[in-house]
């Protein structure tokens, strides 16, 4: 017989560094008060010479993060993926069911057992359900992502465009990135990584009134559904 799940304690892992209360207080606001939120970071322990040792290897290889101390960090996938396949599999030996890796990057080497929710594939899924064809528009942090976002979101029937917003951006560098995308006419437009806020939403629904994908709230209402 299947043991019940922990229905009101859930596990995320940041791609960076704990403490991250932005991040938290996103989650936060999607699920039931009662739930309690774990969060640790897969860079946790280590210097930030160590940090700054691990970088990219290519564009496909790029991961975009904040530090507790607003600094942001590109780091590399690779060297990211077994630490974050720890932390998961401590949340399982603690007995808590429901984890989330807090990053939309794909990460086919996970191997950490219960339910992971993998925000990508939350997004990816849903983008298909509601776009079936159309012009997609699709905002990164890094410019190397955007060179390679019609790779990561291209399917037929689907135009992708691409702008860059890095996530921490003050209010007038969000405005200018929000027009461009709004200047391209996208049928839905998607922000592409969990350090996007619903401040920044908000922001870009002030010049595109079409519908806005917020990818830490789309995966944070999955996690709603598995431990209400």
């Amino acid at each position: 017989m299947n043991k019940p799940l922990q229905h009101r304690r859930m596990g995320v892992v940041v791609i960076g560094q704990s403490p991250r209360p932005s991040m938290q207080a996103e989650i936060a606001a999607v699920l039931s008060p009662a739930v309690t939120i774990e969060l640790r970071g897969a860079l946790d322990g280590m210097s930030r010479d160590e940090i700054d040792a691990i970088p990219p290897l290519d564009g496909a290889d790029a991961l975009f993060t904040l530090l507790p101390n607003g600094d942001n960090v590109r780091i590399s996938k690779k060297a990211v993926e077994g630490r974050a396949n720890a932390q998961l599999a401590r949340f399982k030996q603690e007995g808590i069911d429901v984890a989330m890796l807090a990053c939309t990057g794909k990460f086919p080497n996970l191997t950490a057992d219960g339910l992971v929710i993998l925000p990508s594939a939350v997004l990816h899924r849903m983008v298909e359900a509601v776009l079936p064809k159309g012009r997609l528009g699709v905002f990164s942090p890094l410019r190397e992502q955007t060179a390679l976002i019609a790779t990561k979101w291209q399917r037929e029937g689907v135009e992708v465009i691409g702008v860059t917003l890095q996530p921490g951006s003050d209010d007038a560098t969000v405005d200018a990135a929000a027009k461009e995308m709004a200047s391209k006419q996208p049928d839905l437009v998607v922000l592409d990584c969990m350090s996007y806020t619903s401040a920044n939403k908000a922001r870009l629904r002030q010049h595109y009134s079409g519908p806005v994908i917020l990818s830490i709230a789309a995966a944070a209402r999955v996690v709603e559904e598995l431990v209400s």
